[in-house]
């Protein structure tokens, strides 16, 4: 029996592996920002690559085809898999298949660090732009960075984003190093949060939505139960979330109460 759950161990850590360490955002608190660099926080699906493969933020493999890869470079890169604004459905079924396959085409590897190199984040960043000078590789890109002036110039990069469809903005300390943990000097800036729950009820709609889908009962890991009426699409109003599914939402604030002000549906919780 001991001898066959070591062969159970050892055959799960070859399929899944483990979670690579990775910096995470924290949510920005209005603090000073003057001379960071800003970039656009990207809706697709985080990815690290160790030098030799893609591993998903879950420590999936992921089945890239080795096209896609050809010409990555030899040491770490921390990034996303992304392909436009409002794209996140179709980037997510892209990796999520277990087999290589074309659509891959239709995204790119854009990296946003380098975690073992020495140096604040524009060195790190240096040495992979200096390698991609040198060796082509088709679908790695480098995220755009851009040097925050102060705080009004975060505002409006965050407006400009959030007009053009985007998700927020990611703002970072250029003279730190990159540390496996949420980190105060690695920040998120959306005009709202984000949050997940799992789905208890559902409920019939109202108006034009009469014999339909109206709005969902939820409930989140601490217990908090909500209604989310907004941001079904018609064909998600069709087919909503099933009861315990997982979903992601957005809203504004909390209340008083506890409870997330103006939620609005985003997605199904996608984990890989």
């Amino acid at each position: 029996m001991k001898r066959l759950m070591l062969s159970w161990l050892l055959l799960t850590s070859l399929m899944f592996g483990a979670k690579p360490e990775l910096m995470l955002l924290q949510e920005w608190d209005g603090q000073d920002v003057s001379g960071w660099l800003m970039s656009e926080k990207m809706d697709g699906v985080r990815a690290y690559w160790d030098g030799q493969k893609l591993i998903s933020r879950g420590g999936v493999e992921l089945a890239a085809p080795a096209w896609f890869t050809e010409g990555f470079p030899p040491f770490a890169v921390d990034g996303e898999l992304w392909s436009k604004r409002g794209d996140f459905e179709t980037i997510i079924s892209i990796v999520k298949k277990k087999e290589p396959h074309d659509g891959w085409k239709n995204i790119a590897f854009y990296a946003f660090d380098v975690p073992n190199e020495n140096g604040g984040l524009i060195q790190r960043l240096v040495k992979l732009e200096y390698y991609l000078k040198l060796n082509q590789a088709d679908y790695l890109k480098v995220a755009k960075q851009f040097t925050c002036k102060d705080n009004d110039d975060l505002k409006r990069f965050l407006t400009e984003v959030e007009k053009g469809g985007g998700e927020g903005v990611v703002v970072r300390n250029p003279d730190t190093k990159y540390v496996v943990k949420r980190d105060p000097n690695s920040l998120k800036v959306k005009s709202f949060q984000d949050a997940e729950c799992e789905v208890v009820e559902h409920h019939k709609g109202e108006g034009k939505y009469k014999n339909s889908f109206g709005s969902l009962t939820c409930k989140t890991d601490d217990g908090v139960m909500f209604d989310i009426g907004s941001g079904f699409s018609d064909a998600e109003r069709k087919n909503p979330p099933a009861i315990g599914a997982k979903i992601t939402y957005k809203f504004q604030e909390m209340t008083k109460g506890g409870k997330p002000r103006f939620p609005i549906y985003m997605r199904i919780k996608e984990e890989i």
